[in-house]
C-alpha cells in the first residue's frame, strides 16, 4: 500500500499539477493540504475518474485537508479534537479497509509566524491537541500513520540554511521539542528510518532562486506508529515535481507498507 501526502498550495492552482502527479506515482491513498476550497467547490469528480474516493474538510480561501483513495474508506473524522471552537480545517483522518487496516490522519499543522505572538501560541497549543490524539491512538493499538506538513523543520541537517531559520517559528525550541515529544511517544519518521543523510527537503520557497540554489527545508512528514513501522518497506520524496509547471512550493513525501 502506498500513501503519500502532498501540500498542493490550492487545487485551482494545481488542477493540472496534480493529476499528472497522481498518474505517474499512483498512490493508494495521498493526504493533501491547503485545498484552498470549501467541500463544495472541490473538484471532487476530477479525481474520482481517477478511482479515488474523495474527502475533504475545506475552508474557503485557504486551509483545507482531503483525503483521496483507492481503497475503501471508514470512520472519517473531520478536526482535531480538543477545541471545540478552532474553525481553521487542518485535521482529517479514516481508516483505509484493506488488507490489515490503517487509520490516516492528515495535517497542516499551523505555521506560527510571527513569533511570538497569538499565531505561535496556537501552534503550540494545536500540536499538544495532536499529541493527545496521537496518545488515544497508540493506547488503541491501532496501525495509523499522521502525514503532513507539519510546519517543523526537526533537525538542522533539515534545513539547507539553518541559521536562517533560527527566529522562524518553524526552527524555534519549543516547536522542535513539540515534534521530539510525538516521536518519543513510540512514532517512527518514515523519510529518516530510509534516509538520514543531509540535503533531503520537501519545500523550497519561490522568493530567491531557492529552487534552483536547493536552498530547502524538510517540513513534510510521515509518522508512523509502532504498528505501522512494522510494516514499512519503503519512503521517499519525489523532488523532481518541484521542477514541473506551474509546482506547488512543496513536493509529494510517500511511504510503502505491507499490506
Amino acid at each position: 500500500m502506498k500513501l503519500a501526502t502532498f501540500n498542493i498550495n490550492g487545487i485551482k492552482a494545481r488542477i493540472e499539477a496534480l493529476p499528472a502527479w497522481l498518474t505517474a506515482a499512483a498512490p493508494d491513498v495521498v493526504c493533501l493540504q491547503e485545498i484552498k476550497s470549501v467541500d463544495e467547490g472541490f473538484p471532487r469528480e476530477l479525481f474520482e475518474g481517477l478511482g479515488y474516493r474523495v474527502e475533504t474538510h475545506g475552508q474557503k480561501g485557504f486551509n483545507g485537508v482531503a483525503i483521496l483513495s483507492k481503497l475503501p474508506l471508514s470512520d472519517v473524522r473531520r478536526g482535531l479534537p480538543g477545541d471545540p471552537g478552532d474553525e481553521q480545517a487542518r485535521w482529517i483522518e479514516a481508516v483505509v479497509d484493506a488488507g490489515r487496516p490503517v487509520r490516516v490522519c492528515g495535517l497542516y499543522l499551523p505555521n506560527g509566524n510571527p513569533a511570538p505572538g497569538p499565531k505561535y501560541e496556537y501552534k503550540l497549543a494545536w500540536m499538544a491537541r495532536m499529541e493527545a490524539r496521537v496518545r488515544e491512538l497508540l493506547a488503541s493499538e491501532e496501525h495509523f500513520v499522521c502525514l503532513g506538513d507539519y510546519n517543523v523543520i526537526p533537525l538542522a541537517v533539515d534545513a539547507a540554511k539553518p541559521e536562517a531559520w533560527v527566529g522562524d517559528a518553524l526552527f524555534l525550541p519549543e516547536s522542535r521539542a513539540a515534534f521530539r515529544r510525538l516521536a518519543n511517544l513510540g512514532l517512527t519518521d518514515a523519510v529518516r528510518a530510509r534516509d538520514p543523510s543531509a540535503g533531503v527537503y520537501t519545500f523550497w520557497d519561490y522568493q530567491a532562486g531557492a529552487w534552483e540554489r536547493n536552498n530547502g527545508i524538510r517540513i513534510d512528514h510521515v509518522m508512523l506508529s509502532p504498528q505501522a513501522a512494522d510494516r514499512l518497506e519503503a519512503a521517499g520524496i519525489d523532488k523532481a515535481v518541484r521542477g514541473g509547471e506551474k509546482p506547488s512550493d512543496h513536493v509529494p513525501v510517500w511511504v510503502e507498507i505491507a499490506a
